[in-house]
C-alpha cells in the first residue's frame, strides 16, 4: 500500500487544480449582452464587448457560435483596430465598420494563430462572425450594417 502525506497530497490536488482550473473557466465563459444588428436583409445577433477585459477576452475558447451570431467589439474612440486568434478555436470573417456602421473592410482570420488582422482605417466597430458570413451575404466595404450602436 501506497502511503501519501498530507503535504504530499495537498501539493497534488493543487496541482490538479491549476491544471484544470484554466479549463474550467474556459467552459463557464459567460456570454455578454446581446443586440441586435442588420447587414441589409441579414438579422445578427451580436454579444457586445465594450470594456477593456470583455475585448480581450472575446471569443477566445468557444467551441461553436450560431449561424447568425456574433460579437461586436466597441471601442471609445475611433482608431486603427487589430486582431488576432489566439485561443480562438473557430475559424471567424471580421467586419471593421466605421462609427456610422460602413463596412471598411473584411478579413478572415485562421483559428489560433498569431497572424494581425488589421482596420485600413480608423474605425470604432469591429464585428466577428463565422467565417465566410459576409461573403456568402454579398457584404462588401462600402456597405452600411444598421443598429443602435450606428444611430448617433
Amino acid at each position: 500500500m501506497i502511503q501519501i502525506k498530507p503535504a504530499s497530497l495537498l501539493a497534488l490536488l493543487a496541482a490538479a487544480w491549476l491544471y484544470t482550473a484554466p479549463a474550467m473557466a474556459q467552459e463557464r465563459q459567460e456570454r455578454l449582452q446581446t443586440l441586435p444588428l442588420n447587414a441589409g436583409m441579414h438579422l445578427i445577433q451580436a454579444e457586445v464587448a465594450q470594456t477593456a477585459a470583455q475585448r480581450s477576452i472575446g471569443l477566445m475558447n468557444r467551441p461553436t457560435m450560431g449561424a447568425n451570431e456574433g460579437m461586436l467589439f466597441v471601442f471609445d474612440v475611433p482608431g486603427q483596430q487589430c486582431f488576432w486568434m489566439k485561443n480562438t478555436l473557430l475559424p471567424l470573417s471580421i467586419a471593421f465598420l466605421a462609427e456610422d456602421g460602413t463596412v471598411v473592410n473584411i478579413e478572415d482570420m485562421k483559428p489560433q494563430t498569431l497572424d494581425s488582422h488589421c482596420s485600413r482605417k480608423e474605425v470604432r466597430y469591429a464585428l466577428e462572425m463565422n467565417q465566410g458570413w459576409f461573403a456568402k451575404r454579398g457584404i462588401k466595404a462600402g456597405m452600411k450594417l444598421a443598429g443602435a450602436p450606428f444611430a448617433r
